[in-house]
């Protein structure tokens, strides 16, 4: 990568915090127009929360499987599976929104007891340290793509990574709780 990107990893980590960000908002509240996107079949659409929950069983495999790679040493087996991790971020994501945009919100099926005192705490918490997470994945993927390794021990990417890594895999097995919650248990 650029000097510029090296030098400014905080500034790239921003932007693509913000239009991440801004993506998954403007879904949500309805701003992205579904007439822009192709429509996909109902059986596709219907098998896009399968399909993530798959992505993030997938996700919570290589976030863990990174970290233990670079605790025995073994960096590149580590940028490997952190790579990894954020392709199927990408794709969770993708599909995500594009259900979102197409089809618009599930709603809780089961009783509104659990609906109020466990679903929508659970719900927020997951979305919380999704957005959470956002910019400390963004900023130790930057670090890691404008140095090389030998280089990385000298600025905030363990600790950065460590952080984001955390809160991706909570809010990842989160997300799998969301979904079996909407799709298995109600």
């Amino acid at each position: 990568m650029s000097d510029w990107a090296r030098e400014n990893v905080s500034v790239l980590t921003a932007v693509a915090s913000v239009v991440a960000l801004a993506l998954v908002f403007g879904a949500v509240g309805g701003v992205i127009p579904s007439s822009l996107l192709p429509q996909a079949s109902d059986a596709v659409l219907a098998a896009i929360p399968h399909f993530n929950a798959a992505v993030s069983a997938t996700a919570i495999a290589t976030i863990v499987l990174g970290w233990r790679a670079i605790s025995r040493g073994n960096v590149e087996r580590h940028r490997n599976f952190m790579v990894t991790s954020f392709a199927l971020f990408a794709a969770f994501l993708g599909a995500y929104l594009y259900r979102l945009i197409l089809v618009g919100t599930t709603e809780f099926p089961g009783p509104e007891a659990v609906y109020s005192y466990v679903y929508l705490p659970f719900l927020a918490v997951h979305i919380l340290l999704a957005i959470v997470c956002v910019p400390f994945v963004f900023h130790a993927l930057f670090l890691a793509a404008t140095r090389p390794y030998e280089d990385l021990y000298h600025t905030r990417h363990s600790q950065v990574g460590m952080v984001g890594a955390v809160l991706w895999l909570v809010s990842f097995s989160m997300g799998i709780g969301v979904y079996l919650l909407l799709y298995h248990v109600y």
